[in-house]
C-alpha cells in the first residue's frame, strides 16, 4: 500500500489522484453494451438466450429455463443448513426493522379558503433487482434490494442474477424465497438490465431498477435511464477507515481486507495521526495477507487503491476521510460522535471500533447498497424511499382560485404565456 503524509510536500497531488480514483468509467464498454441493449430489445428472449450462452456459459432449454420457479427458492430455504437459514431469517428480520421506519406516508391539509394541498405516496407498480454473481454471491444483496421493496409495497419484484456454469448458488435462491421476491430469473450482465427495461415474452418489463454489477452492469443501467429509473450507478466497492490507536491493529487490518477482496478495483484507505499505529497495522497485513482464501486479489487491489494516511491530527484525519466521500466510513475511535460534526459526506458511518463495515454488510439492519465513488456528496443509500413515488396534491376552492389567479396571471404574462393568463383569469369570470 501506498503511504502518504498530510504535512509532506505533493501531498495534495496525491491525495486529488485518491480523489479522482474509482469514478465508474464505462467509455470502453459503452459499444458493446449499447450492442446487447439493442439486439435484446429487438429479438427479447432469442437474444437473451444467445446472451447466455455467450457470457454464462451455459445453454438453456428454451426461454422458459431461464425463470427459477418458486418451488425451487422454497426447496433453497430447506437445504441450506439450519445455521445458514437462521442467519438469513435474523438478518431479514433486522433490514425489515430498519427500513420500516423510512416508510413516506401521504399527507394533505386545508387552508381557510377552503383549498386542499397535499402529497400522495404510492409503491412503484414493479421493479427490478439485480443481485451479482459472477466472481461472488451475495444473498445479502438479495435481502437489502428486495426487503426494502417489499416494505414500501411494491407489487412485483421481479429479480435477476447470472449463473455462471448453469450452477444456481442456494444461499441466493434462499434469500430470494425469505425475502419475497416474486420472480426469480437466471440472466445477468447487460442482458438481464435490458431485459428488465425493454421487457421479452418470458420477463417482464420493470418500472425501476436497483442492485450493483459489474461494469457492464453499470454502463447498462446508465443506458436505460429514462426508459427506466435506476438507483444509481454503481462504482468499485470502498472503505476510509478514520483511526486513533485504539483499536487492536488486526481488526483494522482485516477491516481493510474486508473491502479489498471484493474486486480488484475496491480501494481501502486508512487515515491516522500515529506513524508508530500506521507501522503497526502495515506490519499485521504482511503477516494476515498469506493466509487470506481471496489473498491474490487483496494484494491487487491494496496495490493498486490501497492507502495509508498519517495525518496532523483526528479532526484532519475526518476531514480528508469527508472529502473522500467514500461508500463506507468507519470512524475506529475512542470517541466517533466528537467526529461526526466534522464528516459531511459518507455512504454509511461506522461508529466505534466495535461496528466494523463486514456486520452492516449483512446484518445490521441498514442497507448496504450505497453511493460509491464520491457519489455520497449527492446522493443516499438505497432505501424504501427508492421504492415509492410522490404525486402532488392540488384542490383549489372557488375562493383560492380567486386569490391566486391574478398572481399567476400576472407571473405567466411575465413569461409571455397568455393561455397560462387566461387559464388562470377565466376561473375569476366564473365565480
Amino acid at each position: 500500500m501506498r503511504r502518504l503524509d498530510s504535512r509532506a510536500a505533493g501531498f495534495e497531488a496525491a491525495f486529488a489522484n485518491l480523489l479522482a480514483a474509482g469514478a465508474p468509467d464505462d467509455l470502453e464498454v459503452q459499444a458493446p453494451v449499447q450492442a446487447i441493449l439493442s439486439a435484446v430489445r429487438e429479438h427479447g428472449d432469442e437474444a437473451l438466450l444467445d446472451c447466455t450462452r455467450r457470457f454464462d456459459g451455459w445453454i438453456p432449454a428454451g426461454a422458459d429455463d431461464l425463470e427459477i420457479p418458486r418451488t425451487r427458492l422454497d426447496a433453497a430455504v430447506a437445504a441450506i443448513t439450519p445455521a445458514q437459514r437462521s442467519a438469513l431469517q435474523a438478518a431479514a428480520g433486522r433490514v425489515r426493522a430498519y427500513h420500516q421506519r423510512q416508510r413516506q406516508e401521504s399527507w394533505q391539509y386545508t387552508e381557510a379558503d377552503g383549498s386542499v394541498l397535499g402529497q400522495r405516496v404510492t409503491p412503484l407498480d414493479r421493479v427490478g433487482v439485480y443481485v451479482p454473481g459472477g466472481k461472488a454471491a451475495y444473498p445479502s444483496s438479495v435481502l437489502m434490494n428486495v426487503i426494502p421493496a417489499k416494505v414500501a409495497g411494491v407489487a412485483e419484484i421481479i429479480m435477476v442474477s447470472p449463473t455462471p456454469g448453469g450452477i444456481e448458488n442456494p444461499l441466493v435462491l434462499a434469500a430470494a424465497g425469505i425475502a419475497g421476491a416474486d420472480r426469480v430469473f437466471r440472466i445477468g450482465g447487460a442482458q438481464a438490465v435490458a431485459a428488465l427495461a425493454y421487457g421479452t415474452a418470458t420477463v417482464p418489463a420493470v418500472d425501476k431498477i436497483v442492485g450493483p454489477g459489474n461494469r457492464y452492469v453499470a454502463a447498462a443501467k446508465r443506458q436505460v435511464f429514462g426508459t427506466v429509473g435506476i438507483d444509481m450507478i454503481a462504482g468499485p466497492s470502498e472503505v476510509v477507515i478514520v483511526a486513533d490507536g485504539s483499536a487492536p491493529a488486526d481488526w483494522l487490518a482485516y477491516d481493510l481486507f474486508a473491502q479489498a477482496e471484493h474486486d480488484e478495483q475496491a480501494r481501502s484507505i486508512l487515515l491516522c495521526p500515529d506513524a508508530a499505529y500506521l507501522d503497526r497495522v502495515a506490519e499485521r497485513m504482511a503477516a494476515l495477507l498469506p493466509g487470506l482464501e481471496r489473498h491474490a486479489i487483496v494484494e491487487a487491489a491494496l496495490r493498486q487503491h490501497g492507502a495509508l494516511i498519517l495525518t496532523r491530527d483526528l479532526v484532519e484525519a475526518a476531514t480528508l476521510a469527508s472529502d473522500l466521500a467514500p461508500e463506507h466510513l468507519e470512524l475506529a475511535v475512542a470517541d466517533p460522535q466528537a467526529l461526526l460534526p466534522h464528516i459531511r459526506h459518507a455512504g454509511a458511518i461506522f461508529l466505534g471500533a466495535y461496528s466494523p463495515e463486514a456486520i452492516g454488510d449483512y446484518c445490521a439492519g441498514p442497507n448496504h447498497v450505497l453511493p460509491t465513488a464520491r457519489t455520497a456528496r449527492f446522493s443516499s443509500p438505497l432505501g424504501v424511499y427508492d421504492f415509492q413515488k410522490r404525486s402532488s396534491l392540488i384542490g383549489l376552492s372557488a375562493a383560492g382560485a380567486a386569490a391566486l389567479a391574478p398572481l399567476a396571471a400576472q407571473l405567466a404574462r411575465g413569461e409571455g404565456l397568455s393561455a397560462h393568463a387566461r387559464s388562470a383569469e377565466c376561473r375569476l369570470e366564473q365565480s
